[in-house]
């Protein structure tokens, strides 16, 4: 079976893009594109479909946190491939979606999915994917299931974080398990061999 050719994204610059956005809360929809993003910390959480399942259950998980990440100085951006319009009427006829007050955009030409190497061509639709992007627009962590596997943003938040702390220290990295405030590493060659 041939599977392809597979890009490891990590410490890749985001690839451009142009879209349409639904933002609750805004009179309009919104225009994006990926230029706007550079300077500041960005979630890019793709899911396959409006009005599913497993989507909302994340999405509304994800809105929770949405206030920290904030906080943090991140932005966030639910994707996929269904229409600003249909964001929209899902965000106003869902409860659990309801509560989203990130930005939701529309990737209905399939440009910003198979950028980020998580577009089912066969199907129009992407897979779950996450990635979190820093301030020069490099992908620094990506995480992608398949359909039926949710995902956890606390464990986004505490990534978010370790990735933040690396950028501003460069000479250290951040353990397994590690949160905010804990223990990092210096890597050396004294540490060889000793872990």
């Amino acid at each position: 079976m041939n599977r392809g050719v597979t890009m490891l994204l990590i410490d890749t610059k985001m690839l451009p893009f142009q879209a349409t956005a639904f933002v609750p809360g805004e009179k309009d929809f919104v225009t994006l594109d990926s230029q706007s993003m550079i300077g500041k910390w960005n979630i890019f959480f793709f899911y396959p479909a409006d009005f599913t399942y497993v989507c909302p259950t994340e999405l509304e998980d994800l809105a929770d946190y949405h206030d920290e990440l904030k906080s943090m100085g991140v932005d966030v951006y639910a994707v996929s491939t269904d229409s600003h319009f249909c964001h929209k009427a899902w965000h106003d006829s869902s409860e659990a979606v309801g509560k989203i007050n990130y930005t939701m955009i529309s990737d209905n030409t399939f440009q910003i999915s198979k950028n980020f190497g998580v577009l089912r061509e066969n199907e129009g639709r992407s897979e779950r994917g996450t990635f979190i992007v820093d301030p020069d627009g490099v992908i620094k962590s990506m995480e992608i299931s398949c359909e039926g596997i949710g995902r956890d943003a606390s464990s986004l938040v505490r990534k978010v974080k370790a990735a933040q702390y690396v950028r501003e220290h460069p000479d250290e990295v951040c353990p397994a398990k590690w949160e905010e405030g804990e223990e990092t590493l210096a890597p050396s060659l004294d540490l060889v061999g000793r872990i």
